[in-house]
């Protein structure tokens, strides 16, 4: 089996399948994140420029923080910096680079919608968006698979010699397990009237813990593995701490709340 083509031409002009993957699933987070908002009785009209600010951002943080974690090979070609075309985005830097932009746009132009409620809305729609991407990406660039194997279900890739492991594969089911579990702890709490930022934390835990398992498992170990794994377990910790911070000081709202209530009754008895 051959490796799936990178690029085709129209003309003179090539056309890299990387890029229109990462395009399309742009365009699939726009729109999903647009109507999780119009579901939820928010206006949808200023999504258009904060996304543009969005993808702008997360394209130049995950070029960034490529480039400083390959910096010994930049240095010897920097041109190659700005050949973005060939690969090389960290999904970390562009996720440090876009949300904080996301976040003040948002706020600026949406002030209704507050931080814990928006985190809660657009959580499910960067996971379910990163199981897209992972498909129309990254398996479809050079060197796109992960450690050489001799197992049935290993891939060629441009670029990488022998059977890959299928890791943009494993990383879009990961994801789209954890875009059902997301899904689900929104259900429940809208069934039973839980706090906000628990969809958040789900996501952001589980995501943090499937890519430290992508990068301790699967990966090569030789771009800077160890920085992506520390992050991906710090991401980890934060989920719980945070799912563990909103459902405990919800349970000890409730329970002041039916404490006064008693009391009020025992006075007024």
């Amino acid at each position: 089996m051959k490796p799936i083509p990178v690029a085709f031409h129209i003309w003179h002009l090539e056309i890299h399948t990387y890029g229109v993957g990462l395009a399309l699933t742009f365009w699939f987070a726009y729109r999903y994140f647009a109507k999780r908002l119009r579901d939820r009785g928010y206006p949808d009209a200023w999504l258009g420029t904060t996304f543009v600010e969005i993808v702008v951002a997360a394209i130049i943080g995950a070029r960034a923080v490529h480039v400083l974690a390959n910096l010994s090979y930049y240095r010897s070609d920097p041109v190659a910096v700005f050949e973005v075309w060939q690969g090389g985005l960290s999904s970390f830097g562009g996720l440090l680079a876009a949300v904080p932009v996301g976040l003040v746009s948002a706020r600026r132009r949406c002030p209704e919608l507050s931080i814990g409620k928006a985190g809660d809305i657009v959580s499910p729609v960067l996971v379910g968006a990163w199981a897209v991407g992972r498909l129309l990406g990254p398996q479809l660039m050079v060197a796109g698979g992960g450690k050489p194997t001799t197992a049935w279900f290993g891939m060629y890739y441009a670029g990488e010699v022998g059977r890959r492991l299928p890791v943009p594969i494993f990383q879009a089911l990961e994801c789209t397990a954890v875009y059902l579990l997301a899904i689900e702890v929104e259900r429940l709490v809208a069934r039973r009237g839980g706090p906000t930022g628990l969809v958040t934390a789900t996501s952001v835990g589980l995501w943090g813990l499937s890519r430290f398992v992508d990068e301790y498992f699967w990966l090569t170990h030789d771009t800077g593995t160890d920085a992506v794994e520390i992050g991906s377990l710090a991401l980890f910790a934060a989920g719980i701490a945070l799912f563990l911070w909103r459902a405990l000081r919800h349970r000890s709202r409730r329970n002041t709340g039916s404490d006064d209530a008693l009391a009020t009754t025992g006075r007024a008895s």
